[in-house]
C-alpha cells in the first residue's frame, strides 16, 4: 500500500512539474518578409520567457484580419497605423494596436525615368488597390507640386478622387493588389509603380538602391502589432511587443535590410 501511495504521489509530482514548465503557445499571423523573419529572430528571446511563438505565414492582406477575427491567431503582424485604422473605421473589426515596431518605406520604381519629376505628361502610376496606402502615395506627388488636393483634404486617408489640380494629366490606376505590383513592375506595364517594401524586399527588389522615390524615415506608416481589444492586457502578447521593441531586434533589422526596414522610434 505504502508503495502504491508512493508512486502516486511520485507521478503526481513530474505532472505537476510538467505542468509549471509548459511554455505559453501564440500565434501570429505575419507577411513573410520582413514580418515573419523578424519574428523567427525573436523567438528565441520568447523562449526565455516560456513563450514558443507559431508564426502562421500569408501572402495577402485580408487573411491576416480573418485569422484574428476568427480566433484562429492570436495577433498580426502585417499592417501599418493608417491600414489598422481603416479596417477599425470601415470594416467593424475590434482590435487594438499593441505596439510599433518598424517602418518600411514605400518606394516608386520606374524602368524609364529616374525622378518623379521626368514623368511626361499623362504618364500611367500604378498604386495598390489598398486603400490605406493611396494617401501615402499622393503625398509623393503633393511635396513634389506635382498635384494639389481639394481643401481639407486629410494627407493620410486622401484618395484619387481627392485630388484637385493634376496639371500633367497623371493616369493614377488603384486596381494592382499590392503583392503583385512587383510583377507589374517587371513586366512594366506603367510608368512608374509604388511597391511597398515588403514585397520589393520578397521579389529580390532592392528599394535603398532602385527605387526612385523612397519614403523618409518620419512617416506615420509604422508596422504594428495586432490583437483583439478584449487581449489587450494579455501578458504574453505584451511580451511579444517587448521583445520586438528590444535592442538585439532593432539591430537585427539595421543589420539585415540596408535602409528598406527601419525600427521605430
Amino acid at each position: 500500500m505504502k508503495r502504491i501511495l508512493f508512486l502516486l504521489t511520485f507521478v503526481s509530482v513530474l505532472v505537476l512539474a510538467a505542468c509549471g514548465n509548459k511554455e505559453e503557445e501564440l500565434t501570429v499571423v505575419a507577411t513573410p518578409v520582413p514580418h515573419a523573419e523578424i519574428l523567427e529572430e525573436a523567438k528565441p528571446l520568447l523562449e526565455e520567457r516560456g513563450i514558443n511563438l507559431n508564426v502562421k505565414v500569408v501572402n495577402d492582406y485580408v487573411t491576416p484580419n480573418k485569422l484574428l477575427e476568427s480566433e484562429d491567431a492570436d495577433a498580426t503582424f502585417f499592417a501599418h497605423i493608417p491600414f489598422f485604422n481603416n479596417s477599425v473605421e470601415n470594416e467593424g473589426f475590434d482590435f487594438v494596436n499593441l505596439g510599433a515596431v518598424h517602418l518600411e518605406p514605400i518606394g516608386a520604381y520606374s524602368n524609364d525615368y529616374d525622378s518623379l519629376e521626368e514623368l511626361p505628361e499623362g504618364a500611367k502610376i500604378f498604386l495598390s488597390n489598398n486603400v490605406a496606402d493611396e494617401g501615402r502615395v499622393l503625398k509623393f506627388f503633393t511635396d513634389l507640386d506635382l498635384i494639389t488636393l481639394k481643401e481639407g483634404t486629410n494627407e493620410q486617408t486622401a484618395r484619387v478622387e481627392d485630388i484637385e489640380e493634376n496639371p500633367h494629366n497623371f493616369d493614377f490606376d488603384n486596381t494592382t493588389a499590392p503583392e503583385i505590383m512587383a510583377k507589374a513592375y517587371e513586366n512594366n506595364e506603367a510608368d512608374v509603380f509604388f511597391i511597398n517594401a515588403n514585397f520589393a524586399i520578397d521579389a529580390g527588389i532592392r528599394p535603398a538602391e532602385e527605387a526612385i522615390e523612397l519614403e523618409s524615415a518620419d512617416s506615420d506608416y509604422v508596422n504594428i502589432v495586432i490583437a483583439r481589444s478584449a487581449d489587450k492586457d494579455n501578458e504574453q502578447l505584451n511580451a511579444l511587443v517587448e521583445v520586438l521593441q528590444d535592442e538585439e531586434i532593432k539591430k537585427f533589422i539595421e543589420d539585415n535590410y540596408d535602409g528598406a526596414v527601419i525600427p521605430a522610434e
